[in-house]
């Protein structure tokens, strides 16, 4: 997908900060929809289905935060990239954002070619999970592939036998490299309704997963749940 297919929604009450960012985005190819509020981003969301959103948190009429829980309910958006671009940069505004479900939380200030090769990166995420669905259901991601059909995995190019709770994990978080997954969706993505288990859980099979696959690749994102790294 070239960068002219890619619609990206801008979403700040400051003029000034939508019209540098915006220039800059444009300049770089992408097509940019800007909103000053989150009103009107719920709006253009579901009309223009953006490929990544970007959201300020403090916005009037309706925050960021609400308005990232109600993107997140719109089926049309499932695979939308979110992201905050935000001065608040404290700890609990970003566990906040993330339980929001956004993939991402960016502080201002920030460079804009810093800005530029961040959304690069978040919408290298989309591109991979187009990939996955298109190549027979096959994740690739750096030197690991992943074959959900055949329950195969290869890292650096050896094959790796995992037992089912393991490779299942594994392929969500890798699904969608640098996207917090937090703890009660792996949950119910990974064990369902099938056994009541408890956070540790998670945690066990996420340390032997970093003994096998590698410790950089896993990210904890304290009070949240996990990340892949590419």
């Amino acid at each position: 997908m070239n960068k002219k297919e890619i619609t990206i929604l801008l979403v700040d009450d400051e003029p000034d900060i939508l019209e540098i960012i915006s220039y800059n985005l444009k300049d770089e190819g992408y097509n940019v929809i800007t909103a000053e509020n989150g009103i009107e981003a719920l709006k253009k969301a579901k009309k223009h289905l953006p490929h990544l959103v970007i959201l300020d948190v403090m916005m009037p009429e309706m925050d960021g935060m609400e308005a990232c829980e109600k993107l997140r309910q719109i089926k049309d958006l499932d695979n939308t990239i979110i992201t905050f671009l935000s001065a608040r940069g404290e700890d609990y505004s970003q566990v906040a954002g993330f339980n929001a479900g956004a993939d991402d939380y960016i502080t201002k200030p920030i460079r804009p070619k810093v800005l530029i090769s961040k959304v690069q990166a978040l919408l290298r995420r989309f591109n991979n999970e187009t990939s996955a669905t298109e190549a027979n259901n096959t994740i690739k991601v750096g030197k690991l592939i992943i074959n959900r059909d055949e329950y195969k995995v290869i890292s650096n190019k050896k094959e790796l036998v995992l037992p089912r709770k393991e490779f299942e994990l594994l392929a969500l978080l890798a699904s969608r490299p640098g996207k917090v997954f937090k703890r009660e969706d792996i949950l119910h993505k990974v064990w369902g309704e099938e056994v009541v288990v408890g956070g540790r859980t998670i945690d066990v099979h996420i340390r032997k997963l970093r003994e096998k696959i590698g410790d950089e690749s896993f990210k904890t994102i304290k009070g949240v749940g996990y990340k892949f790294v590419e």
